[in-house]
């Protein structure tokens, strides 16, 4: 019996073959010559005349040969795509996580579109932003982020200052320099706020994304072992057609 898979092997190589013989049928076709014979015969008016031999080109292709050919390749095609919808419609198999079945009865049209989205959801899933390593993270309710331990660090401010480099006297007055000092005034505490994700959720997320991965492969290999449901109806087309 055959199965779906091996069906969808033989597929490209007979729409390929199918594809090749009706252009190169429709190229045969357009050139007029191989299409065209004749026949001559001459004959002199009087027993003096010259005598020729006959001339003769015969026909190099036919339209009959060319239509027959182009309806068996297309004939294959045509029933060999049939009978892979058609079983398509009927081969279905359940995804299965860990003993969830997380999609049942899905055809196999509907696994290769979920397995190709999720080799981009998985693209997306490991580009997530994560949080700084360097920082301590916890999760904070009320913001609804994640925020840092409160970390504290002094504001200062540079107070004018003078310095008597020499005292007054009844000749001369004080030398004062003025300088400036860097005085505490005041006390920042900072929380860092991130919507990034520890870098370990991350990683669960692509565990799951690789598992279901997996389990949508073995539920599309174990469609495609469906027996296919075999459609002839390429003669009926051509049948019709060439009628």
């Amino acid at each position: 019996m055959t199965k779906l898979n091996q069906i969808v092997a033989v597929e490209k190589g007979v729409k390929a073959k199918a594809a090749r013989t009706i252009t190169d049928g429709y190229h045969t076709v357009q050139r007029a010559t191989g299409l065209s014979g004749i026949a001559r015969t001459y004959r002199p008016r009087d027993e003096e005349g010259d005598a020729l031999p006959p001339e003769s080109t015969l026909v190099q292709t036919k339209v009959d040969d060319i239509v027959t050919e182009i309806t068996a390749d297309l004939g294959r095609l045509f029933d060999v795509t049939a009978t892979k919808d058609a079983t398509n419609a009927v081969a279905t198999a359940d995804v299965n996580v860990d003993g969830n079945v997380l999609v049942a009865d899905a055809t196999v049209p509907f696994l290769l579109f979920l397995e190709k989205q999720l080799v981009d959801i998985r693209t997306f899933v490991s580009k997530l932003p994560t949080l700084d390593p360097a920082e301590s993270w916890a999760y904070d309710n009320n913001s609804g982020v994640y925020a840092t331990v409160p970390t504290q660090t002094v504001r200062t401010k540079k107070i004018p200052k003078n310095w008597v480099k020499a005292e007054a006297t009844d000749k001369h007055p004080a030398q004062v320099e003025i300088f400036h000092e860097d005085v505490i005034v005041g006390t920042w505490t900072t929380i860092k706020f991130s919507g990034a994700v520890p870098s370990m959720r991350v990683n669960e997320l692509l565990t799951r994304v690789d598992r279901l991965v997996e389990a949508v492969k073995f539920a599309r290999e174990e469609a495609n072992g469906t027996t296919v449901v075999d459609r002839s109806v390429g003669s009926a087309i051509f049948g019709y057609i060439f009628a």
